[in-house]
């Protein structure tokens, strides 16, 4: 039991991946480096997918594209409203990136949104996004008037916001993938090698592609919710 334990918390570390040799040395931790990898891969691929497309007779990777474009145009459309084609690329894009960090698992790397860090960055955009389309549409008088809806007594409570939404957003999501990776590695400690497999349909694909659906519902919901007036 002692030597699941050791091991259950060697898995759980977030260690340097390699310094970069400037000054004192600038560490990297490997949440870091998968990140990166993982921007490099999608940038590339979307690059080399979209780079031949015709208006006439689209193959079929362009169909499949523009069908996600339009997807997303219309999730953000009915979740945010009239403005929502704008914040359509910003959450595919990131939807694309929590989905493919949440399913580097499977090519055994360790998934960057175990590491706290990695979902409060993404979270602190997100509430960027928020509070940032709520000046842009509804102005600087409508944006500070949000905070004391629907009635002035609110306004403490609407301020607690500002540092909740990011909060929950980041626990959600770092603490389901963690959650599932711990269980994960229990489950190879413990069991024959075919049984993990099993498991990892669930804990890999299935419960990372949900929490990328949530982040991403969320966000999109929040966003609509501070573009209320804007929509009126």
């Amino acid at each position: 039991m002692e030597h699941i334990k050791e091991e259950l918390t060697a898995q759980l570390q977030n260690p340097t991946a390699f310094t970069i040799p400037i000054g004192d040395g600038i560490p990297v931790a490997q949440s870091v480096l998968v990140s990166w990898i993982l921007m490099v891969v999608l940038i590339a691929v979307m690059f080399a997918l979209t780079r031949n497309l015709k208006k006439e007779k689209p193959g079929k990777v362009q169909l499949v594209l523009e069908y996600f474009v339009e997807f997303m145009n219309g999730f953000c459309e009915n979740n945010i409203g009239r403005h929502g084609k704008d914040f359509a690329p910003w959450l595919g894009t990131v939807g694309l990136f929590i989905g493919f960090c949440n399913l580097s698992g499977l090519l055994g790397l360790v998934p960057p949104t175990k590491n706290l860090n990695v979902t409060l960055a993404l979270a602190l955009t997100s509430v960027v996004l928020i509070y940032g389309a709520s000046f842009r549409y509804n102005g600087l008088k409508g944006g500070l008037h949000k905070f004391v809806e629907p009635s002035p007594i609110m306004l403490p409570i609407n301020i607690m916001e500002i540092g909740i939404r990011p909060l929950s957003l980041c626990m959600r999501l770092f603490g389901n993938v963690m959650a599932a990776f711990v269980v994960m590695e229990l489950v190879k400690l413990l069991v024959p090698v075919a049984v993990p497999v099993v498991f990892s349909l669930y804990f890999d694909i299935f419960d990372g592609l949900i929490q990328t659906v949530v982040f991403v519902f969320l966000t999109a919901l929040f966003v609509g919710e501070s573009l209320e007036e804007a929509e009126a």
